[in-house]
């Protein structure tokens, strides 16, 4: 069982348990049973006969849409080539909450998207006085998504 929230996922390989732990939940909490599971914290769930297949796309797909990155050019890698940031490198980002939000954002994709975690770590060191030279390599990490 994985809670967050309000949001609540049951299951296992014994479906008898696990019904008999749904309806405990439902006496006690009045829960909602939604049937198969389709989109949970962030992950869509594909069913295939093989078992099944989770992928991060909507939330990517999304995530470039409200940054407008959507109809952005790729590139091939998470940063820049050669990049070295620094704690000074640039003007200091008026409002720092949305390279927050952003960064956080991609944090969450480092559960599907593995070779984005060096890039993402590196990007984080910052967030507290990001500058404009970060924000940069940010949005090069976003075409990458791309």
């Amino acid at each position: 069982m994985a809670v967050y929230v309000d949001d609540i996922l049951v299951t296992g390989s014994k479906i008898d348990e696990v019904n008999v732990l749904k309806q405990h939940l439902h006496s006690s909490f009045g829960i909602k049973d939604l049937g198969h599971l389709h989109y949970f914290l962030g992950f869509e769930v594909t069913h295939l006969v093989e078992g099944i297949c989770l992928s991060q796309r909507k939330f990517t797909q999304d995530l470039l849409l409200d940054t407008g990155f959507s109809t952005a050019k790729s590139v091939a890698t998470p940063l820049p080539l050669h990049c070295k940031l620094t704690l000074d490198d640039g003007e200091l980002l008026q409002d720092p909450s949305y390279y927050r939000t952003i960064i956080g954002k991609l944090n969450f994709l480092t559960h599907s998207i593995p070779d984005i975690s060096y890039t993402v770590q590196t990007l984080s060191q910052f967030m507290q006085h990001p500058r404009t030279s970060h924000l940069s390599s940010f949005e090069h990490t976003l075409r990458y998504l791309k």
